[in-house]
């Protein structure tokens, strides 16, 4: 049951949209302090995930929080005004860039989960 309960906050923690979060704070503020927090959170999860020996969630968790970035981006494409499809993202879309930085932080999570390993054999 304990293994559960930390399977479905971990699920819930990684519903954030980070990598909407990202790229807005790179639009908005011309800052890539976002991304940095991406990185630093999802590693964070990932780590500990894979330390507590359960890593479904950090799968479940990955989809969702792309899903729900994809959601809210097509939102921001949308409203009217915003610039996002004026080329800010350049060569990309908007939508695009998501789904490669989606794909690149699987990167950082990847090390992050590794190096559980070797603090911790499952």
């Amino acid at each position: 049951m304990k293994r559960l309960g930390s399977g479905i906050l971990t699920v819930i923690l990684y519903c954030f949209p980070f990598v909407y979060f990202s790229m807005y704070q790179d639009f908005v503020n011309r800052s890539m302090f976002g991304y940095l927090i991406m990185i630093v959170a999802t590693s964070l999860l990932a780590f500990f995930v894979k330390y507590f020996c359960n890593s479904i969630p950090l799968i479940i968790g990955n989809i969702l929080s792309t899903i729900i970035s994809f959601y809210f981006i097509d939102r921001m494409e949308d409203s009217k005004g915003i610039g996002w499809d004026g080329g800010y993202f350049k060569p990309f879309s908007p939508s695009q860039l998501l789904v490669v930085v989606s794909f690149l932080n699987f990167i950082p999570q990847y090390i992050a989960m590794t190096l559980a390993n070797k603090v911790r054999k499952c």
